[in-house]
């Protein structure tokens, strides 16, 4: 399992003052109030940054960081990630699960492994498990009761029911 979650992608600066505005890939912006620290990953390394403040605009959070104070110090960093640690991440509820936990599980239908979940989709209804078949290519299958039978993090499988439809004729 990860040790870090991304919980935003910095899309641009934000003013001349070393504010950017972070698009949230958590289900929750406003959750970036109670955020003390967060881990900045540029591609080569790991910068742990304290948050001084944060307000929102639109479905963006406009975060300052504690000793950047001005637009060329984070101009940088557009693009780049934002972690926190899984013992900062939010707790989640019975039957969720962190996507990067979901990624790369193994997908069985009964005994049969049917493919690897490769990414996931979120719809305004309910989330789309995008998985690789050998078999039949992509195969999108809606995340609800019907579909997902049993999700195993430790095990890194899950089991899932294909509705009629959900997959086409073989490759």
């Amino acid at each position: 399992m990860e040790q870090f979650l991304q919980v935003g992608i910095i899309s641009s600066t934000h003013g001349i003052r070393g504010e950017v505005k972070v698009f949230p890939t958590t289900d929750d912006v406003t959750r970036f109030k109670d955020l003390k620290q967060v881990t900045l990953d540029t591609g080569k390394e790991q910068v742990p940054l304290t948050i001084e403040g944060v307000k929102f605009f639109k479905q963006f959070a406009i975060v300052k960081f504690k000793g950047i104070d001005n637009i060329n110090d984070v101009e940088k960093y557009k693009g780049k990630s934002l972690l926190v640690s899984r013992e900062d991440a939010v707790k989640l509820e019975e039957g969720e699960y962190y996507i990067a936990d979901l990624i790369g599980m193994k997908v069985f239908t009964g005994e049969a492994e049917f493919g690897v979940l490769r990414d996931v989709l979120e719809t305004g209804a309910n989330e789309v498990y995008v998985v690789d078949s050998k078999e039949y290519g992509e195969v999108l299958i809606p995340a609800i009761q019907q579909c997902i039978l049993d999700v195993n993090v430790e095990e890194r499988t899950m089991k899932v029911h294909l509705l009629d439809g959900l997959i086409s004729e073989r490759k």
